[in-house]
């Protein structure tokens, strides 16, 4: 089977390829259209630039008239925009042609100074556009930027110019700079207007770095490796960098161009945004409006070899039974219970990483550390029927994860839970892209306690499941691309297989077309409700996902599709609802940006979705309508409403009444749903709003309050706390038929951010949710999740981290304290304390109630690595 799912993937990669260089339109814009802004708290500032056609922008600093001190500033030649088009910009030679990159003779320090002879033979580039909040207009303060290389680094320099004491500046930590004033560039060093290294810098040098991908967004999980220098003298701010072309994927040579935008950030106006290119508001994309860089001749084409060892030591302790009480007996009524620590684990790992050309990387991991430094952030999981989306944080699964991105998750690599070992080849040649990963995970086999002891556990017991997954992408015109996916996962009466095939197409400058089509076929049990109960079998399914995008200046819409059947299984990937449908329609307008008046622009949307099954069943539909008003202050405030129609069936929960004679109103050979009724159904009206402010360097923060009528109670319970109210869970007890009905739900989401100096930043947020039922009166939960974080940074690689959790469900306190020393990718050490207890809960074993805190858990854990990297060849 696997060799017929390789020999069929590589027939329908060329056959698509084919199909789509003969049919291939105008190049394209990317897919930009707004969330829907129920399905999350509250909208978030970009990090960095993003196209003006995009949705709302949230600004999120504070804005000061800009001051009447002047600034020592250099002569511009700006062109301001021209009236006969909204924006619209007339290049001038030196920016409408490539920009030839001099060549240096000797390397500059890397110090933030600028004092070295050489940055004077330095190709200029200035006269920098606002694109944000203005368009295309003249910037409050001018910036220019230095380029120069030679044949190991490249290297370039800003100069802003400001008055020195309004600079936003903090010692923060990587990648966390986008709150303080920055400079920054996008570099698409395969000039093929599809993805683009972006580095980005605050004003002591600090790096943001990572992947812009068009059509998926930003990605920030990516560390490149290169030396960076700030400092804020008194005409404004310097930052010098040297970036070694080792550290990044291109392709150069005689003839050979990079796509390049150039930008800064001033926080203090409105989240100001300028650009060495303008930007049209009416393209949908970044890329295909950047600059040019020439001249990159001569580069030295090293082999790099990169070498992790890592090393974590840690010790746990859990709340176990008391020695000789055996769980379930007499005695452990009256156990109370110990805090027992397990030896001492010793994980030693390697991690290596293989650069054979400028294009083309090989990853390799034996044993590897993929402990994760941070745990999981606490979510709401009451009341919840589909699972829940974790984000990856495992460097080695990060680096390069965008090849692997799909429209439909197809790939999340938190399906590989603990491999011995993994491999992985990515690369770009020509217009091909191509990834390969391949790994052998513990995880499944990985038993511990009385686990080890189940008979039934035994089959599996120690055993690693097999997972490789295989990605081919093909671009094909200017701005568009095909592509297939492969995947499989192979572990102990659980197989399966995926395949697929995707692609991307710009028909015009406003607007994308994509789709994917995924088909898989899997060796599992499948409950089947018509039959109620679940078969060890075969079943082949079939997802899909569509969407036309149209995004202009002011006005946007999108069409989407996507859809699952009933035996789709994407092991190695992610999905929530199998037989469903999901279609939808956006429009959006955004008005024209006034930045001096006070009320800056708005944002109008309406989205409207249907979900139903494969047999045509409706499950439920929902219209958004909602307003957003950006302010002064970096300030955004938005109401949105939202009627719908939700319909619950009793085949998505358990049996159906088809299946077996079953009795709707008794405990005994109970019917999955209570009652004549097989299905429930509820006409809902949800109304929300919410602000959010960067008011200034100090305070951050942001709101919203959502109530929503005609929720769902889906009658599971949540707890102790919170037991089952239905009507059926009232007459019958806990152990009823499901009884869903209708309620109200009040949703709150707030945070707040205080820095009251440079080195120390305080966050606290609040999530809340309770749930009222209609029929009863009762509540069904009440849940309140409190985080606390605390961050000193006594220097961009020195850090200590407080981080406490409090979940009211089940009265849980969880904290982490973590001492870190980063000074460069792959260098690091940790030091760090996990504890986890409860308050006033009942014992585990007495089932007594325990006043005040109980520990549930401990652990202490060193982790360190450090980078051994090593060139040769050339």
């Amino acid at each position: 089977m696997k060799k017929g799912l390789l020999i069929l993937s590589v027939l329908s990669f060329f056959t698509l390829t084919t199909f789509a260089q003969v049919h291939a339109g105008k190049p394209q814009s990317v897919n930009v259209s707004a969330p829907p802004a129920s399905s999350s708290p509250a909208p978030v500032a970009s990090s960095t630039p993003v196209p003006a056609s995009a949705t709302t922008t949230t600004a999120a600093s504070p804005a000061e008239s800009p001051s009447n001190k002047t600034t020592p500033t250099p002569a511009s030649s700006f062109a301001p925009a021209s009236p006969a088009a909204k924006g619209a910009v007339v290049l001038p030679p030196e920016k409408a042609s490539p920009v030839t990159v001099p060549k240096f003779a000797t390397p500059p320090v890397i110090d933030g100074k600028l004092e070295e002879p050489i940055w004077q033979n330095a190709a200029v580039l200035k006269d920098f556009y606002q694109i944000d909040p203005g368009d295309n207009i003249a910037p409050s303060k001018p910036t220019e930027v230095l380029i120069g290389y030679d044949s190991k680094f490249l290297y370039i320099a800003f100069r802003a110019f400001d008055e020195p004491d309004k600079v936003r500046s903090t010692v923060a930590k990587r990648d966390s700079i986008f709150q303080d004033d920055y400079v920054g560039f996008f570099l698409d060093t395969f000039n093929d207007k599809r993805k683009a290294f972006e580095m980005f810098f605050n004003p002591l040098g600090i790096q943001g770095d990572g992947v812009l991908t068009e059509g998926r967004g930003e990605d920030f999980s990516v560390d490149l490796l290169f030396e960076s220098k700030g400092i804020v003298n008194e005409t404004g701010y310097v930052v010098e960098i040297a970036i070694p072309f080792k550290s990044i994927r291109y392709e150069a040579g005689k003839g050979k161009l990079w796509g390049a935008h150039f930008f800064r950030r001033i926080q203090r106006f409105n989240r100001e945004l300028s650009s060495w290119m303008p930007i049209s508001r009416s393209i949908d994309s970044n890329l295909s409006q950047a600059g040019h860089l020439g001249g990159l001749d001569g580069i030295s084409t090293e082999r790099t070899l990169e070498l992790i060892p890592s090393l974590t030591l840690s010790q746990s302790g859990k709340f176990v039974n008391s020695f000789g009480v055996l769980p379930g007996t007499l005695a452990a009524s009256a156990d109370p219970g110990r805090i027992v620590n397990e030896p001492i684990r010793f994980d030693p790992g390697l991690t290596a990483k293989f650069t054979p050309s400028s294009a083309l990387t090989l990853d390799l991991a034996i044993n590897p550390d993929f402990a994760q430094v941070e745990a999981d952030q606490l979510v709401v999981t009451a009341n919840q029927r589909f699972p829940i989306f974790f984000p990856e944080k495992r460097p080695f699964f990060l680096e390069g994860i965008d090849i692997f991105q799909t429209p439909i998750t197809a790939v999340h690599t938190r399906a590989i839970v603990d491999p011995d070992a993994a491999v992985k080849v990515s690369g770009k040649k020509g217009r091909n892209t191509f990834g390969l990963m391949v790994a052998s995970d513990n995880g499944p086999g990985t038993f511990v306690g009385d686990e080890r002891l189940n008979p039934g556990n035994s089959r599996f017991l120690d055993k690693n499941a097999q997972i490789g997954v295989l990605r081919l992408k093909r671009d094909v015109g200017k701005e568009n691309s095909v592509g297939m996916i492969a995947t499989t996962y192979n572990f102990i009466e659980k197989h399966n297989d995926l395949l697929g095939v995707d692609g991307r197409f710009r028909l015009n400058k406003q607007t994308t077309w994509t789709f994917q089509a995924l088909g898989t076929t899997s060796r599992n049990n499948f409950f089947d409700a018509d039959e109620g109960k679940s078969r060890y079998r075969t079943g082949n399914g079939l997802g899909y996902t569509t969407a036309y995008n149209v995004s202009g200046r002011n006005w946007g819409w999108e069409l989407f599709a996507e859809g699952f059947t009933q035996d789709y299984r994407a092991d190695v990937g992610f999905f929530q609802r199998t037989n469903s449908n999901f279609n939808s329609f956006f429009t959006r307008y955004n008005s024209d940006p006034k930045p001096k008046n006070k009320l800056i622009s708005y944002h109008l949307h309406q989205f409207t979705h249907v979900a139903y099954d494969w047999q045509g069943r409706l499950y439920g539909y929902e219209t958004e309508l909602l307003a957003e008003l950006n302010l002064p202050r970096s300030t955004y405030a938005g109401v949105w409403l939202e009627p719908g129609y939700e319909r619950l069936v009793d085949h998505e929960f358990g049996a159906t009444r088809e299946a077996r004679p079953c009795n709707p109103f008794a405990v005994q050979n109970k019917c999955t749903f209570y009652g004549e009724d097989n299905e429930r159904s509820t006409r809902k009206m949800n109304i929300s709003g919410y602000v959010g402010s960067n008011y200034s360097k100090t305070i951050q923060f942001n709101g919203q309050v959502t109530y929503r009528m005609g929720t769902f109670d889906l009658d599971f319970g949540n707890g102790r706390k919170y037991p089952r109210v239905s009507p059926a869970a009232l007459l019958l007890g806990q152990t009823a038929p499901l009884d869903p009905g209708p309620g109200n739900m009040l949703q709150i989401n707030a945070g707040i951010t205080y820095q009251p100096t440079n080195e120390l930043r305080t966050q606290f947020n609040l999530v809340k949710q309770r749930l009222v039922r209609n029929d009863t009166g009762l509540t069904a939960f009440d849940i309140n999740i409190l985080t606390f974080r605390g961050t000193y940074q006594f220097t961009k690689a020195t850090f200590v981290r407080a981080i406490v959790d409090y979940n009211t469900l089940d009265q849980r306190a969880r904290a982490q304290f973590l001492a870190g020393w980063t000074p460069s990718p792959g260098t690091s050490f940790y030091v760090g304390y996990n504890d986890d207890m409860n308050l006033n809960e009942l014992h585990p074993f007495t089932r007594e109630l325990v006043p005040g805190f109980r520990r549930n858990s401990r652990t202490f854990f060193v982790k360190m690595s450090y980078l051994i990297r090593r060139s040769f060849g050339s």
